[in-house]
């Protein structure tokens, strides 16, 4: 009777508590585990059960290209890779997980390049770092001890085929993406150049120029300058993620102009005001746009000096978004009216129908950054010379394969188009149309002294050889500009002058004004690396945030058991002591 009136009593909460803990443990459990994989799926695209169940058979590949086109037909007729499926690592499920993985571990093979500064007109240093077949061997024989021998005059004088890599947004030739491909193409013959964007690889600005999504002319003059002093080898390039945007605008612009055989645009944006207003739309995309902040901020820090003068510098330290910074920097020195004005001038989805020679574009659409919402779809099939290749999985420039995650899917895809491009009819007819278009090949740092390694912290600058070595036929020779315009003013100064010696160098690059100048270069790049090492820490610290988050459901599984073994006998004491009243 006690019981009862106590139960009669008792407020409607009370009994709804009480009727809640009559319901067995493991409801519970099965109810959190359900709102757990819905949020991995919906929130985090976590796909595990599915990509395990597809392990052995993969993914299709889907292929876009002209049913018309000869040469599209041919060549997909000998690339098994893009007609076959794509198997992604079960363990790597969902586009987040593969992007941080690749942007925190990568496990990228041991590359050392081969440091060449490349310098423009307008005064710019654009770092290019070298792969040949010998330094992989190096590497193999050594087991991972990197040295460097200098064989560039046997490189010259050969016909491998050169491929040209374009990174993507604040990436260099140090990313690990850029590495299995560099890797990968120069342990099967080829030689790799890696060109660094203005102011990347630890190299410092030495002009008012910057680079940006929509900037060729970097890209054009690299391109023309390798042509005529290699001019017996056929150039390829690929372009990843924002290089892949620069890449095929320069070869709409170009057409028929371009000395290209092939190319590879990899995750390209294709549609840069699509990507900004996708990367703004989902909080884990927000996530992204964050990171990608992070590391402009990091670049604009190295060059402050510069940028401090010519941008809104207090605008660029308070972005929080891709867009304030290319509001307060991009804009500014790309001199664009609006900052949709850049993005839609600088977008190659506007150039693709002119686009000229052999061009495989592979795409996820699952990629967390470049939307399948921006991809050129009709564009594409009505382009003769374009094969879109698209898969479900991949994320942002990862694709890893495997149960082991050692090798990128699209950097095998990439080397068998290009195999098959080279041994094509296609390479003689094209080779024997182009020439080199300057008659006498132009005079650069290529295949001069220094040869540094990228792999260590530190910027370089655009100097010469060592002291020791700096006669003025040496100081020369180190410091050429690709503009046969200057040298020829140069030349003709030093006839009417009568002087021998001023036709080694300019009367201004004195020997004594070269030793103050390295001098101030020291000091400069002394406070470039204490700035560097401040932002990677933070970087650093942001994707392992990332990585935290993404990785959460293999923490929380273990959790759940631990939690579970640790208070079963608990909630059934509770249970009998409910029952009993």
């Amino acid at each position: 009777m006690d019981s009862g009136m106590l139960a009669a009593d008792a407020s409607p909460y009370d009994r709804l508590v009480q009727a809640l803990a009559l319901i067995p443990i493991s409801y519970y459990l099965f109810a959190a585990l359900f709102i757990f994989l819905a949020f991995l799926y919906t929130f985090l695209e976590i796909h595990f059960l599915h990509d395990l169940l597809t392990l052995f058979r993969g993914y299709p590949v889907t292929l876009t290209y002209n049913s018309s086109s000869h040469l599209c037909q041919s060549l997909l007729s000998n690339c098994n890779i893009l007609r076959g499926r794509y198997s992604v690592t079960p363990w790597l499920s969902g586009p987040h997980l593969q992007t941080v993985f690749l942007s925190v571990f990568g496990r990228a093979p041991p590359v050392t390049y081969r440091r060449h500064l490349f310098l423009t007109s307008d005064g710019g240093t654009i770092a290019l770092d070298w792969l040949t077949y010998s330094d992989v061997l190096c590497i193999t024989v050594t087991e991972g001890r990197s040295r460097v021998i200098d064989d560039s005059a046997a490189i010259k004088r050969d016909k491998t085929p050169i491929m040209i890599v374009i990174p993507g947004l604040t990436s260099d030739s140090s990313s690990a993406y850029a590495k299995h491909l560099a890797f990968n193409m120069a342990r099967n013959g080829w030689n790799v150049v890696v060109s660094n964007h203005r102011g990347l690889g630890g190299v410092s600005l030495t002009s008012d120029c910057f680079y940006n999504a929509g900037y060729t002319e970097d890209l054009r003059k690299l391109i023309d300058h390798i042509h005529c002093e290699y001019p017996e080898a056929p150039l390829f390039a690929v372009g990843a993620s924002i290089g892949a945007n620069i890449l095929v605008k320069y070869l709409g612009e170009d057409g028929t102009n371009t000395p290209l055989v092939g190319a590879a645009a990899i995750c390209s944006p294709w549609d840069l005001l699509i990507c900004d207003r996708f990367i703004n739309r989902k909080p884990v995309q927000k996530m992204y746009d964050r990171a990608l902040t992070v590391g402009l901020k990091g670049y604009a820090q190295l060059h402050q000096s510069i940028l401090s003068r010519l941008a809104d510098w207090e605008g660029i330290t308070k972005s929080r978004s891709v867009r304030d910074f290319d509001k307060h920097a991009t804009r500014i020195l790309g001199k664009f009216e609006t900052v949709d004005t850049f993005y839609r001038r600088s977008s190659s989805v506007n150039h693709v129908s002119n686009v000229s020679v052999p061009l495989l574009c592979i795409s996820a659409l699952d990629d967390p950054l470049c939307t399948r919402e921006a991809i050129p779809w009709d564009e594409c099939r009505a382009n003769e010379n374009i094969i879109l290749a698209t898969t479900p999985r991949g994320g942002h420039l990862a694709f890893y394969e495997g149960i082991t995650a050692s090798s990128l899917w699209w950097v095998r895809a990439v080397d068998e188009f290009f195999g098959v491009l080279r041994t094509s009819p296609l390479i003689k007819e094209r080779q024997k149309k182009q020439g080199c278009s300057v008659a006498k090949p132009l005079q650069s740092s290529i295949d001069e002294g220094p040869y540094l390694d990228v792999m260590e912290d530190r910027l370089v600058t655009a100097m010469g050889n060592e002291a020791s070595d700096a006669s003025p036929e040496n100081y020369l020779s180190n410091e050429h500009r690709v503009d046969s315009k200057q040298d020829e003013d140069i030349n003709s100064d030093a006839e009417n002058s009568g002087d021998s010696t001023a036709k080694l160098y300019p009367k201004k690059h004195t020997m004594q004004q070269a030793e103050q100048d390295v001098k101030k270069l020291i000091v400069l790049v002394q406070g470039h690396i204490d700035k560097l090492s401040r932002r990677s820490r933070q970087s650093i610290w942001l994707l392992a945030y990332i990585a935290i988050i993404t990785t959460w459901p293999f923490v929380d599984s273990f959790l759940l058991s631990f939690l579970k073994r640790r208070f079963k006998n608990f909630i059934p004491a509770s249970l009998l002591k409910n029952r009993s009243m």
